[in-house]
């Protein structure tokens, strides 16, 4: 049998299992919880200040770009919904909830 050699950054959390699985879900429902909102008729803007900036948005690319993800699942997330953007310009809070409901079912 051969050895595991795994290479990770220091410090890095390498926690396997449910518990991590548990993680992964709460980060992506986090996601999803901030930008749901924004969506439908009834869709409700966000303010997101930065320190320096305010921008005031109910767009759900806006708001994604604008926030600072370690989680990587949810940075996993984020990605998928920045490259719905680039590629057809709109619904990337529609990814991030048909990913949620697709993590949910888990």
């Amino acid at each position: 049998m051969q050895p595991r050699i795994i290479l990770l950054k220091e410090g890095t959390d390498s926690s396997q299992g449910k518990p991590q699985l548990i993680s992964n879900i709460n980060a992506v429902n986090a996601i999803a919880e901030i930008v749901k909102t924004t969506l439908g008729p009834r869709g409700m803007d966000k303010l997101i200040h930065d320190g320096r900036n305010v921008t005031i948005s109910n767009d759900g690319a806006t708001i994604i770009r604008l926030l600072d993800i370690v989680h990587p699942a949810a940075k996993t997330l984020v990605d998928i919904a920045r490259a719905q953007d680039v590629e057809v310009g709109d619904d990337a809070c529609v990814v991030v909830a048909v990913v949620v409901a697709v993590v949910s079912c888990v």
